[in-house]
């Protein structure tokens, strides 16, 4: 199966993703060949800036795609059959995942936000796990566990196969998907058990989906083996800021 890599990015954060080598360390952390690597650029103060720098990543051949946001909105929106409104004070957090999803090629996308991490797969997950939601039409989503919170997971899960937990929810902190799925007009879904997620998102992409997946009894995949790792960062100078997450990355997080 061909699969895309992921990375959103913007104004607070870009910097960390494309200064340096840190995009490089994720994407060989994740231990698979990806068909395309992709960067989606949102809600940025100068986009030549970023793209700047993100061109420099495709030169020197660590991604393949850019994806800018405010240039490819109206299409998108439209291909969905959505509006700002729709996602009610959730559309800064939400259009940045559609817009991944609607040029990505591939059967598979696996996707990041930009304060998401991994350490080293001592194998390939994202092969193995794509062959779990091959085998079944019911699974449409996986995750790594998030924050080692294992017993979290097993505590939310349905039932078990195998390596996996099997339940309802989605993250958009870091998701592997069926992108079939993902590509159709499914985000129009409510569901009292999804109100569960921040209010001050509204409508958000992640809310929209955990609706869908709930209303068509569609379910989540989340490993037992490995971890991803979300970090938030405070409020300060970017400097300051960076140098933190240069130490999560090196020290912590990507070993």
């Amino acid at each position: 199966m061909k699969v895309t890599f992921e990375i959103k990015v913007y104004e607070n954060d870009w910097k960390y993703v494309l200064y340096g080598n840190y995009l490089e360390k994720l994407i060989n952390n994740c231990n698979h060949n990806f068909y395309c690597k992709q960067l989606v650029i949102n809600n940025v103060l100068d986009v030549a800036a970023v793209r700047k720098y993100a061109e420099k990543k495709i030169r020197e051949g660590i991604i393949d795609r850019i994806v800018v946001v405010e240039e490819n909105v109206s299409t998108v929106l439209s291909y969905f059959d959505l509006s700002p409104e729709s996602f009610k004070d959730g559309y800064k957090y939400s259009i940045a995942e559609l817009m991944g999803i609607y040029f990505c090629e591939t059967e598979y996308l696996f996707h990041f936000s930009s304060d998401s991490f991994v350490r080293k797969f001592e194998f390939d997950w994202i092969k193995k796990t794509t062959g779990y939601l091959e085998e079944a039409d019911n699974f449409v989503v996986a995750n790594p566990v998030w924050n080692n919170k294992y017993d979290e997971a097993k505590k939310e899960s349905k039932y078990e196969i195998d390596n996996f937990f099997v339940g309802y929810g989605f993250s958009d902190q870091c998701y592997l998907i069926k992108a079939e799925y993902f590509r159709k007009n499914i985000y129009n879904h409510t569901n009292l058990e999804s109100e569960r997620y921040p209010k001050y998102g509204g409508e958000l992409f992640e809310k929209k989906v955990d609706s869908f997946m709930r209303n068509t009894e569609l379910f989540r995949i989340t490993s037992k083996e490995l971890s991803y790792f979300h970090v938030n960062f405070p409020k300060r100078s970017f400097w300051y800021n960076f140098k933190l997450y240069i130490y999560y990355v090196s020290k912590k997080r990507l070993k």
